[in-house]
């Protein structure tokens, strides 16, 4: 009767039921706590073991062979799985598929063909060598021209001109009174006779006055050379003197034809090579013609050298300053036994040329960076001289992706290329005192706070360059590398954009670009001036 009217009260049925329910909450939850901490446990026994390096989640860089705090962020430190054990502590792993989204592909480093035909423009010009003054011999005033057209064709000994001159007329008479001494003194008729051929009288001219007796006021002044007039010097009633310039001839028998050489082609070019080349203005005709000169002086503005091929001109086919192109195929010694790789697998970072090179036998498609020099470059190649070796497999496709797949893991790459990163902190080194080990982690974590303000300055900026060819490039991307600040430069023909990588604090995307319009080329901001982009080769113009 009292157990049922316990039961009956509410209160005391409630706070049974409430009892009964922590009762089983307790024992639930510390089964379960318990068997968590044990699984923790085992998985940090596992992973743990057989396993040296633990690192931050956050900052990659961070290698230690304990567990501990990330120096950077103070987050726990988490174990590297056995695929995160790259065979080398600088290089980068990645998966199947992140090579695939990534676009990744490599080659094998071969030997091969170091060939190149290189590309010139160029002029006609004009033989130096065969290029005349006609000059007058005799002092007086033009009464009369008979050539005084430029261009027109002069032949030896023709008659181009007339002239008054009374210093000749005093000559004459002088002759005249030799001839009447003559018997007597006979050396002054030689002298007189000399005197008037010192002036281009001809013998014939002399016999005349001679045999006239009289003396003329005007003489007839004939051609010394043959060729085109170039250039005429005077007009009909003006005064010459003994030794003036008549007229400018050139002699276009035979011609030069001037090609610009950019200063990074001139290894392929040598005297003796054979060049082809056609002229616009003769469609449908290739010309060839040996190299006989090459100019030791580079412009020092346009970066060029003059390569000249010497052409006979029969019929004056050849004109000067008509434009030519022309071609040499060139193969540099040694060809065949060259290591040669392509240019898409190399990474410039200013005075650096970098690959990456897949490691082999790694379970896992692994990378490193290595920096090589290169030689000779061609159309889509380059020579290697040094850094490589035949049959490595490189990175010739997606390059970038992996140099910033190693920049995020703090491996080797283009900006960081000493490889350096938080030091590892040894297991000996923790066993020191607390105080020396705090120091230690708060130095340490200067240094990675000013490493990373360091690398994160570096700005990248796509620019907008006007150009056409290989010469335009290395133009503009020297004119760009020569700005205090720049870190690299890489110009594109097709896309006509300059990647630019510099300091914000040392220069600015808008010095780039002055600098870029000095040398020729138009940007975004700024255009080149009109007396700098006319001085560029024929190849280079790009304004319409």
């Amino acid at each position: 009767m009292k157990t049922t009217n316990i039961f009956s009260n509410k209160y005391l049925r409630g706070g049974l039921l409430i009892a009964s329910g922590l009762l089983l909450g307790w024992i639930f939850f510390h089964n379960s706590a318990s068997e968590k901490v044990g699984t923790t446990a085992e998985v940090h026994d596992q992973a743990a073991e057989g396993h040296d390096v633990w690192t931050c989640s956050m900052h990659p860089q961070i290698r230690k062979d304990e567990p501990g705090d990330c120096p950077i962020c103070g987050m726990d430190l988490i174990p590297l799985l056995k695929s995160d054990a790259v065979m080398d502590d600088q290089a980068i792993e990645m998966s199947e598929s992140a090579m695939k989204l990534a676009e990744v592909q490599t080659s094998v480093v071969t030997r091969g063909n170091v060939a190149k035909e290189v590309r010139l423009f160029g002029k006609i010009q004009a033989d130096e060598r065969l290029l005349r003054t006609q000059t007058a011999h005799i002092p007086g005033r033009i009464e009369q021209l008979l050539v005084n057209v430029t261009g027109e064709s002069v032949k030896k000994g023709q008659l181009i001109a007339r002239i008054y001159s009374p210093e000749l007329f005093t000559a004459q008479n002088e002759l005249l009174q030799a001839m009447e001494m003559a018997d007597k003194y006979p050396a002054m008729l030689d002298a007189a006779r000399e005197k008037l051929r010192l002036w281009k009288l001809s013998d014939q001219q002399i016999s005349q006055i001679e045999e006239s007796g009289k003396a003329t006021t005007v003489f007839d002044v004939f051609a010394t050379t043959s060729g085109i007039v170039a250039n005429r010097k005077v007009n009909t009633g003006d005064y010459v003197s003994t030794g003036d310039v008549l007229f400018e001839m050139a002699d276009l028998s035979r011609v030069w034809a001037l090609f610009d050489a950019y200063e990074t082609d001139l290894s392929w070019i040598k005297s003796g090579q054979n060049l082809e080349f056609t002229a616009q203005a003769i469609p449908g005709k290739t010309f060839s013609g040996k190299v006989t000169f090459i100019d030791p002086v580079v412009d020092a503005s346009s970066r060029i050298t003059k390569v000249r091929v010497e052409v006979p001109n029969p019929g004056l086919q050849f004109k000067p300053e008509m434009f030519v192109n022309g071609i040499i195929k060139s193969q540099q010694t040694g060809s065949g036994d060259q290591l040669i790789i392509p240019q898409s697998a190399v990474l410039w970072t200013g005075t650096r040329s970098v690959v990456y090179v897949k490691l082999p036998g790694a379970d896992h498609p692994t990378f490193k960076m290595r920096e090589i020099t290169l030689g000779s470059s061609m159309k889509d190649t380059y020579v290697v001289m040094d850094g490589l070796a035949e049959g490595e497999e490189i990175v010739t496709n997606g390059t970038f992706s992996v140099d910033a797949a190693a920049q995020l893991a703090g491996k080797t790459s283009m900006m960081n290329p000493s490889g350096e990163k938080a030091s590892t902190v040894s297991h000996a080194g923790m066993e020191m005192g607390s105080g020396s080990g705090d120091q230690q982690k708060k130095e340490q974590r200067e240094m990675d706070l000013k490493e990373d303000s360091k690398m994160a300055k570096m700005e990248h900026q796509m620019i907008r360059v006007s150009g056409n060819c290989e010469m335009c490039k290395d133009r503009i991307e020297t004119a760009a590398k020569s700005v205090s600040g720049v870190r690299s430069a890489e110009w594109s023909a097709e896309k006509q954009m300059l990647h630019a990588e510099f300091d914000p604090a040392k220069t600015s995307s808008d010095a780039i670009q002055k600098a870029i319009a000095k040398v020729g080329h138009d940007t975004d901001k700024y255009k080149a001036p009109d007396n700098i982009y006319k001085e560029l080769p024929e190849c280079c113009l790009y304004r319409e």
